[in-house]
């Protein structure tokens, strides 16, 4: 049975991306660095060639993707990265977007996209039925911040650039639970960044 885990690249401060984040600028001002450990290396990912990764880093990311049977995002992400103009860089994984309001039009590509206007929990019910055993993957913060609130997230894998921000999106920002609890499973110090894995327990 396949878990809901949140992949998300963060400032050490605790930002997924940078104040004044658009289409011009997805990662906001000063975010790309949030994300240049997918692009240090000389190492192609088996999935895209777009990434290059150093050895680590890419046996961290071909093992997150090799396990994801599907994504989850918000509307705001889809729409910052113009909906990865049809084609997400890891071909063939179905992306479910939540949203109050499907798109008129959006640009056709080799991606799936389902917009969802249920709320979170129908999307995550959709996307576990698509990915079929594998993982469901988020990758925003208001999303995430809706998993954890509803007691959907199994686990949490965070991409901890040595950056401080200082502003910009805050990925727990909007966490109503107190005092939840995580628990580490994983550690692994990469190029530029640190990999942590933790499971997450709500009590």
């Amino acid at each position: 049975m396949g878990k809901v885990i949140l992949d998300i690249s963060i400032s050490l401060d605790g930002f997924i991306a940078g104040p004044g984040d658009n289409q011009k600028l997805p990662l906001g001002i000063g975010g790309d660095a949030i994300q240049s450990w997918l692009f240090e290396g000389n190492l192609s990912s088996f999935y895209n060639d777009f990434f290059k990764l150093t050895e680590i880093n890419k046996k961290v990311f071909d093992g997150m993707i090799r396990e994801t049977g599907a994504m989850v995002v918000g509307r705001n992400t889809f729409n910052n990265v113009n909906g990865w103009e049809g084609s997400h860089p890891i071909e063939g994984l179905p992306i479910f977007v939540v949203t109050h309001k499907k798109p008129r039009s959006f640009t056709n590509g080799k991606s799936t996209f389902t917009f969802v206007t249920e709320g979170v929990d129908s999307a995550i019910q959709q996307a576990k039925k698509a990915a079929a055993g594998k993982n469901v993957s988020i990758g925003t913060a208001s999303i995430a911040q809706q998993c954890i609130n509803l007691q959907l997230m199994d686990e949490l894998n965070l991409h901890v650039a040595p950056v401080l921000l200082r502003s910009g999106s805050r990925l727990f920002e909007g966490l109503e639970k107190d005092n939840i609890k995580l628990k580490s499973k994983q550690v692994i110090d990469g190029k530029s960044v640190t990999h942590l894995k933790y499971e997450i327990s709500y009590e």
